[in-house]
Order: structure tokens, then C-alpha cells, then sequence
């Protein structure tokens, strides 16, 4: 592939596998919300179709015991496996990662046919000092094969921790808020691995943020959802007018990385 990568989650379901392939989405994302619950024949189909089409398949587990992880990856077998733990707040980096890298260096020996993208948590703009995302990113670089940005929502004096606000506990992303383009350009200037822009993204603001970060690829997940009644997004459920316009976005802006 040539251009800009485009990566669309959540996706749990082979229907909506089936259209956002026809829409010409190069990976497709799915996601496991808990270690206890992880085996989902549903989404098992949706990453096995997934797998006999252009596209490629993404796999976030939101857990990182490593059993339950290669457990996982051994049912499923995607395309790449994601990481998307918070890795700092305010206070500075999580002692988690030294555990973190281990595991990913594990998945590497065990499942060497799998990639792994890491989420480099990012603050909003304006905060971007605050979190030592390029550090995190020379930390993780060498048992990563992509970067993935994503916002981290970091918490104020008087109010409880920068875990406890993220939309899911202990990880980043699904904000819906985009991330500090400047750190992200940084990042993708620096990082010797391809970088995905994440964070906030859909039609109206892509290419803005293709031409100010120069990404590999752009990912996009709360802004391509449905919405409901409230205007308020819907998880695990796309808009599929919104994603074709979020394609149609990114394509236009040409630049990108070979290869998917």
C-alpha cells in the first residue's frame, strides 16, 4: 500500500468488517474489554474474514496479565496486537512499564508473526510538557513495530487522578479529544518505527492533522461512531457515512508509509 494508512476501531462484528473493507479501510480494529470475558467467537469471525481481504486485523486487549494475553493472541491470531495502556499522568511515567516491555518482548518470542502497535500517550494541547511522551516512545521503541498517539486526559489539582478520567481506566484513548499536534510531529520526526495519528479524529479535522504531524496513518474510533439521540457517540457501532468521508479525507492528503 501505498499513501496513508487508514485504521478504524471498534470493530466487533464481521457485517461491519465487511463495510468498512468495501470502503477501502486498510486496518480494522477490534477490541477485548475484559480478561475474564475474552473469548468472542463474534470477533473471532470478524479478524478471520478480516484476514482474507486486503485489509489487516488490530487487536486491543484491555488487560496485560500475560497469560490472558498469549492465551488471546493464540485464539485469535490478528495482524497486529495493541497495547494501549497509560503509561504516565501528571506525576510522570507508571512504573507498569518495565512490565509492559517485558510483555512485549514476550509476544515477540511467542508469536513472531504478530505485530505490535503501542499507544504513545499524548496530553491536549497545551499540556504537552506534562507527559514525557517522546521518552515513553525511545522506551518502547525497541519491541514495537508501530507508535499509535493517543490523548491522555490529565487531571487537575483538585480533582482525582489522570487514570480514573480516562473513558477506560488504565488506558488511553476513546477521548473523542484530539492530542497535542506538536508532540505528535515530534514524534513522528524522531521515532524510527511508523507513527498512526490518533486522537479525536474524523472527516472535518483528518487533514489537518495529516499536515501538521505527517503521520504514516491515521486511526479514528469515537468520531466515525453513530451517535444517538443525545449526539453522544455509541460504542461499537459505526457511521458509515462518516468513515467513507474520513477515508476519502486521509486519501487526499497523499504522503504516508509503504506497506501496512
Amino acid at each position: 500500500m501505498n499513501g496513508i494508512l487508514v485504521q478504524i476501531y471498534e470493530i466487533q462484528t464481521r457485517a461491519e468488517a465487511e463495510r468498512l473493507v468495501a470502503l477501502g479501510v486498510d486496518r480494522i480494529g477490534s477490541v477485548l474489554t475484559s480478561e475474564t470475558d475474552w473469548k468472542h467467537p463474534a470477533i473471532r469471525e470478524t479478524l478471520d474474514y478480516v484476514a482474507r481481504t486486503p485489509a489487516r486485523s488490530s487487536l486491543i486487549p484491555l488487560f496485560n496479565t500475560p497469560d490472558a494475553v498469549f492465551r488471546a493472541l493464540a485464539y485469535y491470531r490478528p495482524y497486529m496486537v495493541h497495547f494501549c495502556e497509560t503509561l504516565a499522568d501528571e506525576n510522570g511515567i507508571s512504573g507498569i512499564c518495565g512490565d509492559l516491555i517485558k510483555l512485549q518482548k514476550s509476544v515477540k518470542g511467542k508469536f513472531p508473526d504478530i505485530r505490535i502497535m503501542r499507544s504513545i500517550p499524548i496530553a491536549r494541547p497545551g499540556k504537552g510538557n506534562r507527559v514525557p511522551s517522546l521518552e515513553l516512545a525511545r522506551m518502547f521503541e525497541p519491541v514495537s513495530d508501530f507508535f499509535l498517539t493517543d490523548t491522555l486526559i490529565l487531571a487537575e489539582s483538585d480533582k482525582p487522578s489522570s487514570e480514573q478520567q480516562q473513558p477506560v481506566s488504565g488506558f488511553v484513548g476513546i477521548t473523542g479529544k484530539t492530542c497535542d499536534w506538536d508532540v505528535a510531529a515530534a514524534l513522528v520526526r524522531t521515532s524510527r518505527i511508523p507513527v498512526i495519528l490518533a486522537g479525536g479524529l474524523g472527516p472535518e479535522n483528518v487533514a489537518d492533522g495529516i499536515a501538521r504531524t505527517a503521520p504514516a496513518g491515521v486511526d479514528s474510533c469515537t468520531e466515525t461512531n453513530a451517535v444517538d439521540g443525545n449526539g453522544r457517540p455509541i460504542r461499537f457501532r459505526k457511521d458509515m457515512e462518516k468513515v467513507r468521508r474520513f477515508v476519502a479525507a486521509a486519501r487526499n492528503c497523499g504522503g504516508g508509509v509503504q506497506g501496512n
